[in-house]
């Protein structure tokens, strides 16, 4: 029945899409722009290295998939450090939130810069789907999804804010991801607890062989278990992640230990607060955005240099224990790498009338990935509230790039949440595994898996 309700609604849509880019301007993926619609060149000040094809394969000394990783970089040593004292002289290439930060922690916040590299990389399928998307993808009406793309980056060369932000929600993940990592709501004093989940995800726009008319509206599917602390051990949380999420609401589920039952869970999404973040976030907060875009006027601002996290190999290691990285206000700055980059800065303001704790949020997106790498949200007030960062790096293993930790700010409160810790972990992501059918992400999967 769903099914044939997206059908209708997508071909009363597709007359309002918007045109795809011309076959000209898709034929400069490649050649003066990366596979996925970077400038290949590099800035006029030589800060910013040509784009050569990002990392290709995994560096020696790494174990496998699912193993942690090696860092590509370990010689490298910090061009500068950017401080309280020093601020003043790197403002012009700092996000709102990375200053507030400053201000909120004078005494420890610092951006250690680095070499930029542009390690940035995707499997020649995904640089050819997105060749194909380029000329072929629409959004429909209002913005609330698209057609004509699968496979890739759906608009390399976007022309609006939109367009941009469907980028980083649909960029290349791999296929199945499963994972074990733990996340951390810390105090203002730095004390903190852990929750560890164990994570399965699979990309239904990423199948290989599929098309776009093989998606029946479905992006992904997730599934996470939590497997510490005990009072919170077996719970668990099943997604079928739509793509129109204003014609067919995201599919939600959640399976209670306690009483051993699964109920549907339709409020994960916007901005309902995820009491397992300790409230420091939003649903679409995770993954710096997710969900339904369709509260907010989106708008492309066009591209700045910034700071941004990239290459944070160390920050994942296994030699860095969690009580080292976790400090009071921000992680340890020792143990992070920025470099300059330039980004897609995109805006999203609230619609009148709608509904949102927030009335701004500000994407930073690496012009490489289409990867968000810092997010700034606003209060109804306009002032700025939550500042949200993803450590960047390259699973080579894939490759792409994917965060290696993602952290969020509360100004207000002076907290933070860490997701995504997997240092202490006995591996990391594995993209290795056999690709289960889609039936795997059920409610008697669900049901199974959440048991104490």
């Amino acid at each position: 029945m769903l099914k044939g309700v997206f059908a209708a609604g997508l071909l009363v849509c597709l007359s309002n899409a918007m045109a795809a880019v011309s076959p000209q301007e898709a034929d400069k993926l490649g050649v003066s722009l990366t596979p996925l619609g970077g400038e290949k060149a590099a800035n006029a000040a030589g800060t910013i290295p040509a784009w050569s094809g990002g990392i290709t394969q995994p560096p020696a000394g790494y174990a496998g998939a699912g193993q942690h990783h090696v860092d590509p970089f370990a010689d490298d040593k910090p061009l500068f450090t950017i401080t309280q004292a020093n601020l003043e002289q790197y403002k012009a290439n700092l996000t709102a939130g990375q200053i507030a930060l400053f201000k909120a922690y004078p005494g420890s916040f610092q951006i250690p810069v680095y070499p930029s590299r542009r390690t940035a990389s995707a499997p020649q399928w995904v640089y050819d789907n997105t060749r194909k998307n380029a000329s072929a993808a629409t959004l429909l009406k209002d913005g609330n999804g698209f057609t004509g793309a699968y496979g890739g980056i759906p608009f390399p060369i976007a022309q609006d804010g939109l367009e941009a932000l469907w980028n980083h929600i649909a960029r290349y993940r791999g296929t199945y991801a499963v994972r074990q990592s733990s996340d951390a709501s810390v105090q203002r004093n730095g004390s903190y607890g852990l929750v560890t989940v164990r994570q399965e995800a699979l990309f239904n726009y990423y199948q290989p062989g599929g098309s776009a008319a093989d998606l029946d509206n479905l992006l992904f599917y997730y599934m996470a278990v939590t497997k510490s602390p005990a009072r919170l051990a077996g719970g668990a949380l099943l997604v079928h992640e739509t793509l129109d999420q204003v014609t067919q609401a995201r599919q939600a589920w959640a399976y209670a230990a306690g009483q051993r039952r699964v109920r549907r869970a339709p409020n994960v999404a916007y901005d309902t607060p995820l009491t397992t973040a300790d409230n420091l976030m939003t649903a679409d907060d995770k993954d710096m955005f997710n969900g339904s875009p369709d509260r907010y006027d989106w708008q492309l601002l066009g591209k700045r240099e910034i700071y941004i996290p990239y290459n944070n190999y160390r920050l994942s290691s296994p030699d860095v224990k969690y009580e080292q990285l976790i400090k009071p206000g921000h992680l340890d700055p020792q143990y992070t790498r920025y470099e300059l980059h330039r980004v897609w800065v995109v805006e999203g303001k609230l619609k009148a009338g709608a509904r949102h704790v927030y009335g701004k949020r500000t994407l930073y997106l690496d012009e490489d990935s289409w990867q968000a790498a810092a997010v700034d949200q606003y209060d109804s007030r306009g002032e700025l509230w939550r500042v949200s960062l993803a450590y960047l790096k390259n699973y080579y293993e894939l490759p792409t790039t994917w965060s290696a930790l993602d952290v969020f700010h509360d100004l207000q409160s002076g907290r933070y949440y860490v997701q995504n810790l997997d240092n202490e972990e006995r591996g990391t992501s594995d993209f290795s595994q056999p690709t289960p059918e889609a039936s795997h992400f059920s409610v008697a999967t669900l049901r199974r898996l959440g048991t104490r």
